[in-house]
């Protein structure tokens, strides 16, 4: 097993804790998954290895980027002297052939194994045809490569585009039909139980890279201390909004929070004592908002931001107070810090069109509230208003 990155190199080896060199960016399996992000399972034509010379078919599944991108593959090969240790045992008889087939009539492998029929595509004969018409079944029929008579018992394997048959010449099985009919079972039940093993084996691996792939995307736009939405992820809400906000005309408004005095705390008390500070603000904030879609964010140490989409400037002001009140309300025992210690200051903002400068007109709005002496809100409009008791509103120039 191989991991290939998006250039087609080996960054992973299975077999080495050293990746060996190899390329593989002309092979069929690798343009294929490149090209086409939904393939899923992809199952290759006979190839010659690079690395050890032998003959193998690949399987191979498409690696995702966080942003759905080209990242690479996952790549497992099978030798051909697998097949034959597998089957060669088993008595088909001087002129009896296993066959293993892509469902496009490319011959995989054939045992006994002869390198000419690897690789031959026999789609559009009366064999194949039967094999394609149903999915599991028995038939006679001459066969095109040599002109003789078969019984063909074939099936597809699972969900994988492949047919396996088990071709025994009819002469032979009437002289011996009891042992063979043994034999044909014995086979079937050998080869859908190695199918089911490498299906499960495949899917546990694809479960958990997948399962890895999608906590890597959670974390990387989550805030590990407030398990709050990070910077990363406002920029791309807030983004996606402000274009609807500016198709729609309906308001968007925004909060810009900041910890009255961080600082202080961290001195005083230590930094694990500042972090249960900024947890507690981060449940305050949470417990402010109630709509699924307004989004709470921490955007860098004590700084939060709430962005409230359908939300006019009055709508915006009361959730500044609800603010305020949970806050007020803050406590952490462990350190002594009572209710009504831990205080914010608010910049308000709301746009109607574009609102592409939200985020600045609220953030000044939050140095006038932090200049005006903090525990209030203040909110950036054209004109300016009168203070209101506290928590003080005041409405800052734009």
């Amino acid at each position: 097993m191989f991991v290939l990155n998006e250039n087609g190199d080996i960054a992973e080896d299975a077999a080495s804790s050293v990746p060996r060199k190899g390329n593989y960016v002309d092979r069929d399996y690798y343009q294929a998954h490149k090209a086409n992000p939904y393939l899923g399972l992809y199952i290759g034509k006979p190839i010659i290895s690079r690395l050890t010379g032998e003959r193998m078919v690949n399987f191979s599944r498409r690696i995702n980027k966080a942003d759905g991108s080209f990242a690479g593959l996952v790549l497992g090969s099978l030798k051909f002297s697998y097949f034959a240790r597998l089957f060669d045992q088993i008595g088909l008889g001087s002129e009896g052939a296993i066959n293993l087939y892509l469902r496009d009539g490319t011959r995989i492998t054939r045992h006994p194994y002869l390198e000419a029929d690897v690789g031959v595509n026999i789609a559009g004969s009366k064999t194949f045809e039967g094999f394609a018409r149903v999915g599991t079944g028995a038939f006679v029929e001459t066969s095109v490569r040599d002109g003789v008579r078969r019984l063909y018992t074939f099936t597809r394997v699972g969900e994988l585009p492949l047919i396996i048959n088990v071709a025994l010449a009819v002469d032979e099985i009437e002289a011996e039909w009891r042992g063979k009919a043994i034999v044909i079972g014995t086979i079937v039940l050998i080869l859908s139980g190695l199918t089911i093993l490498l299906l499960l084996l495949f899917g546990h691996e694809l479960r958990k890279r997948t399962r890895i792939q999608l906590e890597l995307a959670r974390l990387s736009q989550t805030d590990a201390l407030t398990e709050l939405a990070n910077r990363r992820q406002f920029e791309d809400v807030y983004k996606r909004t402000s274009l609807e906000a500016g198709r729609s005309g309906k308001p968007l408004s925004l909060l810009v929070v900041d910890a009255d005095h961080f600082k202080r705390f961290n001195d005083r008390y230590g930094h694990a004592v500042g972090d249960e500070v900024l947890k507690g603000l981060a449940r305050c904030l949470l417990a402010s908002v109630h709509r699924p879609s307004d989004l709470v964010c921490r955007v860098g140490g004590e700084e939060f931001v709430l962005l409230l989409p359908d939300t006019d400037a009055a709508g915006a002001v009361k959730v500044a107070e609800e603010v305020h009140a949970q806050v007020a309300a803050l406590t952490v025992g462990s350190s002594g810090i009572g209710a009504g210690k831990v205080t914010v200051s608010i910049g308000s903002a709301t746009g109607i069109t574009d609102a592409g400068d939200l985020y600045q007109r609220a953030d000044r709005a939050l140095y006038e509230a932090k200049a005006g002496g903090r525990n209030q809100t203040r909110i950036a409009s054209s004109q300016r208003a009168n203070y209101v008791d506290k928590p003080t509103f005041r409405i800052v120039g734009s």
